[in-house]
């Protein structure tokens, strides 16, 4: 198999990994509100409900397409579109695990090894706010108006506390390859003084804060609960998306669970070791390169899969914030803590080295 193969079958995995897990998140999303309200869920389609998701695709596909009179539509189909493609791409430069080997040739699990992977994925999820302000705006609608100016006061606000806190793993790792990143967080000594096994030397536990930060920071730039005001039902309907239906309204959707199974992904390379697992090395010497990397993507989507779940949980547990408490977070409370950790980090460095 050549390089090129792999590649393309690597893209068609993701591809199909990627809205997967999107549509199932949906059936989650369900599952665990009805958990915690006492509730059964979804259960007619299929069994436990599982082929639910596929029904409420077919549904989106046979909805009437409307699109208003007074709407540009250029702009108003564009706008779905660039948010279900920024989620999408946004996947290709993340190492979904170890490598593979074929006729003797290692493959890193990885579409795109670029230097600049970080920001890659940052300069992506700013691109994305444009997908929700253009909908917002072609709509010609006020609810719509308002909820794509929420959104992109909003991500410009959490983009700032999530960029300084990215800056301490930058900072503690000297690279924005989230491949040198992952592979920084196989071995070594905790705090440079405890010996941990391999696999287990995770950002997490230096960087407790940047995680902190980032994380809440990563909700906000999802639209997840309690940050969900472009779209609050209470106050504009359903804010930037009120005048779509059908398949245009299913992108909006998907592309937001899109972007938690990335976010959550991302978070993972940052801080939870990617596709590290605990003995990976003695995997690999004993049982071999090909074992060794289908259990790196097994650990990898399991620890991303508990992250869209804490997710979840936290939309079902907690209040919506008023919008000046979102921005007062935001400005007044991560920032300064971002700003604060990375001098902390930088200090540190200075003093005992990397």
């Amino acid at each position: 198999m050549d390089l090129i193969t792999f590649k393309l079958i690597l893209v068609l995995a993701l591809f199909l990994l990627s809205l997967t897990i999107a549509a199932y998140s949906t059936w989650a999303e369900r599952k665990v509100a009805a958990i915690m309200q006492d509730r059964i869920g979804p259960n007619r389609s299929g069994p436990f409900g599982l082929l639910q998701p596929l029904a409420d695709g077919g549904k989106f596909f046979f909805k009437e397409d409307f699109t208003p009179a007074n709407a540009e539509k250029f702009l108003f189909v564009l706008g779905p579109a660039l948010v279900m493609f920024i989620s999408l791409i946004t996947g290709a430069v993340i190492p979904w695990g170890k490598t593979l080997n074929f006729g003797g040739i290692s493959y890193d699990l990885q579409v795109a090894n670029i230097d600049v992977g970080v920001l890659f994925i940052i300069g992506m999820a700013s691109i994305g706010v444009y997908g929700i302000m253009i909908g917002g705006w072609a709509s010609n609608n006020k609810y719509s108006l308002l909820g794509a100016i929420r959104a992109s006061s909003q991500m410009i606000s959490y983009e700032l506390a999530m960029g300084l806190a990215l800056l301490s793993i930058i900072m503690m790792t000297g690279s924005l390859d989230l491949k040198v990143i992952t592979e920084n967080q196989t071995e070594g000594k905790l705090w440079g003084i405890i010996p941990i096994g391999s696999g287990m030397n995770w950002n997490i536990f230096y960087q407790p804060l940047a995680f902190l930060i980032f994380f809440v920071a990563a909700l906000a730039e999802t639209n997840r609960h309690p940050f969900d005001l472009p779209e609050c039902e209470s106050e504009l309907v359903t804010g930037y998306s009120t005048e779509y239906s059908s398949m245009k309204l299913g992108l909006y959707m998907f592309g937001e669970y899109v972007n938690m199974f990335i976010s959550n992904a991302f978070m993972v390379v940052l801080f939870f070791g990617g596709y590290n697992y605990p003995g990976i090395e003695w995997v690999t010497q004993n049982w071999g390169e090909n074992t060794a990397g289908i259990l790196s993507i097994v650990a990898f989507l399991t620890k991303t899969v508990i992250g869209i779940l804490i997710f979840m949980w936290i939309r079902w547990t907690l209040p919506r914030f008023r919008y000046d408490q979102l921005m007062h977070l935001g400005w007044k409370t991560l920032i300064p803590m971002a700003l604060v950790n990375l001098m902390i980090t930088g200090a540190v460095i200075l003093a005992f080295g990397n």
